[in-house]
């Protein structure tokens, strides 16, 4: 995994209005933690924090104040309706050490004929990996599978030097058949005169 440099600037005001202010700068406030030592209030340029977390995991090269420490995001808050990004949880992470993160599980193939479909009952699969090469995703095949079959977590492959962080036998993936749509079709007919009755009081 190659690392993406950002510079972050120190920030000594805090609260709503200071993020606020921050966000309307263009930079996302953040926090840095990890390793013993006290957390450090940073902000850092939104438009390349933004596509630096287009990549599941991003091992960063953050540059405070002339110090630089390697992190990663822990947390990741965006705005409910914007979906910009509001505030950043970053960990201090070491060359050679292992850390607990949650990589993406990608789908390939076919399921066999029968519209059944894909229940992802983990989207994201909980692993140990180095810091500075944790896996970008891992791929599942449901190619030929039928309803009732299930992938656990021990029948993924994982990267050399990546172990699971769950229990062998939880299910990650299951295929179920098709529900049909006729009683969910019935029971929206009847919603107008229940949402109806409800809006009376409030128009009164």
């Amino acid at each position: 995994m190659s690392e993406v440099k950002i510079t972050a600037e120190s920030r000594s005001d805090f609260g709503k209005g200071a993020a606020r202010r921050t966000r309307r700068a263009g930079r996302v406030p953040a926090v840095v933690y990890g390793h013993g030592g006290d957390p450090v209030h940073v902000s850092l340029p939104g438009h390349e924090l933004m596509m630096a977390l287009k990549t599941a995991n991003v091992l960063i090269s953050l540059d405070v104040d002339g110090k630089s420490e390697l992190v990663i995001p822990k947390a990741v808050q965006k705005h409910p309706v914007r979906r910009s990004l509001e505030h950043v949880d970053l960990l201090v992470v070491k060359r050679g050490e292992k850390v607990s993160v949650e990589i993406p599980v990608n789908i390939e193939g076919e399921l066999a004929p029968g519209g059944n479909l894909i229940e992802h009952v983990l989207n994201a699969l909980p692993v140990e990996a180095e810091a500075t090469h944790i896996p970008e995703s891992v791929s599942v095949s449901v190619e030929g599978l039928e309803a009732g079959a299930s992938i656990l977590a021990k029948d993924i492959t994982l990267p050399k030097n990546t172990s699971l962080a769950v229990d062998d036998d939880t299910v990650v993936i299951q295929i179920v058949s098709a529900q049909a749509e006729a009683p969910a079709e019935d029971a929206e007919t009847e919603e107008p005169a229940a949402d109806a009755a409800a809006e009376e009081p409030a128009e009164a």
